[in-house]
């Protein structure tokens, strides 16, 4: 049946949710696919994905990658890789409930790795730096291999169909994790296949966003001169890789890294070291509209453009903190809470464990913050 351009691509479109629990308590994903599935207008059934952490407690110093092959030459060529550069204690399918609703999956791998000492050594890498090499590697040169997730005591389940069929299809109910992240719909002007569906991510951080990033070439072309390696079909890969290179390799504080993604308009810079985060990190400005959730192992900060052209809601109960597109899809699972607010335009809702809280804090941490 001919498809007409407005039932696949609504430019307002994409559905984002994400629940953290500042205690780090953890709850199973019912919750998370709850929230998504009650923005299902928003999807189209092309793509929908969950970013969890906390969910391999029994391997968390193990770093778990979670990998997608079109077929068994690519899974062949990529375990040949991990195992001359990686220690593997575990290697196995990644568990799945079958779905007619979900169709043409790849195979879905999971790992649990360190990197071989000798390796690390001759390399003089950090295990990060190392672990960031092989992802960009196995992205870039195993055709028909990609991995969806790299960091540890967390994953990423995302793929082709609507976001709740995702969950069940992953059995995310089976997982318990302290945040969780959703995302229904997929890449505005690329096609959506399992590779381009939300989140994205690399080491522990992962984005989902509602958008479309128009300065994605020009973002892409800055990263690259850093290693980075945009193969993944779609605007948002870039921004995991500026959280990583402007929080892990640049050392910037979470304050100065919202000043460079959605900087304030030069009109209204007051101060010096504004101007000097968008001289030097101009190229990283994200143009466009976006409503993104970036969540790592410490917490999540979800933030709009300056000038708010994608929703953002966000709300709190007890040590909870829920942020989506819409109130209703935190009604759904939380009827009664303390406090909800529709954040302003580069207005950044930030929650963090309550022991990470000085780690990448922002210095109006009680105006800006949950």
């Amino acid at each position: 049946m001919l498809r007409r351009e407005g039932e696949i691509r609504i430019p307002s479109g994409c559905a984002i949710a994400g629940i953290i629990n500042r205690q780090g308590e953890r709850f199973d994903g019912s919750a998370i696919i709850a929230s998504i599935a009650n923005m299902h207008q928003r999807s189209n059934g092309l793509g929908g994905g969950f970013a969890a952490y906390g969910i391999y407690q029994e391997y968390k110093d193990y770093f778990a990658l979670h990998i997608y092959y079109d077929d068994e030459t690519a899974r062949q060529l990529t375990e040949n890789y991990l195992n001359q550069n990686f220690r593997i204690v575990v290697n196995e399918m990644l568990p799945l409930r079958p779905l007619r609703r979900i169709v043409d999956a790849p195979l879905i791998w999971r790992y649990f790795v360190t990197p071989r000492e000798e390796k690390l050594m001759v390399s003089h890498l950090s295990e990060d730096d190392f672990i960031f090499k092989a992802v960009m590697w196995i992205n870039d040169c195993v055709r028909g291999a990609f991995v969806a997730s790299s960091g540890k005591n967390m994953g990423a389940f995302k793929g082709v169909g609507y976001p709740e069929d995702i969950g069940e299809f992953f059995r995310l109910e089976e997982y318990h994790a302290y945040l969780w992240t959703a995302h229904g719909r997929f890449p505005t002007n690329t096609p959506g296949w399992w590779g381009g569906a939300h989140p994205f991510t690399l080491l522990n951080w992962s984005v989902v966003h509602n958008g479309e990033i128009s300065s994605y070439s020009t973002n892409r072309r800055f990263l690259e001169m850093y290693g980075y390696r945009c193969s993944l079909q779609t605007d948002t890969e870039v921004i995991a890789y500026t959280f990583d290179f402007l929080m892990r390799k640049q050392q910037l504080t979470l304050e100065e890294t919202l000043d460079v993604i959605a900087a304030p308009f030069w009109t209204t810079i007051q101060k010096e070291a504004q101007a000097r985060l968008r001289r030097q990190y101009g190229a990283l400005l994200l143009n466009g509209p976006f409503s993104i959730i970036v969540a790592t192992d410490h917490g999540l900060v979800a933030v709009n453009d300056r000038i708010k052209l994608r929703p953002l809601v966000a709300a709190t109960r007890g040590s909870y903190l829920y942020v989506a597109s819409e109130e209703s899809a935190i009604r759904v699972v939380a009827p009664v809470v303390e406090k909800v607010w529709t954040p302003g335009g580069g207005e950044p809702v930030v929650g963090l464990l309550k022991d990470k809280e000085g780690l990448i804090a922002m210095p109006d941490q009680q105006s800006r913050s949950a």
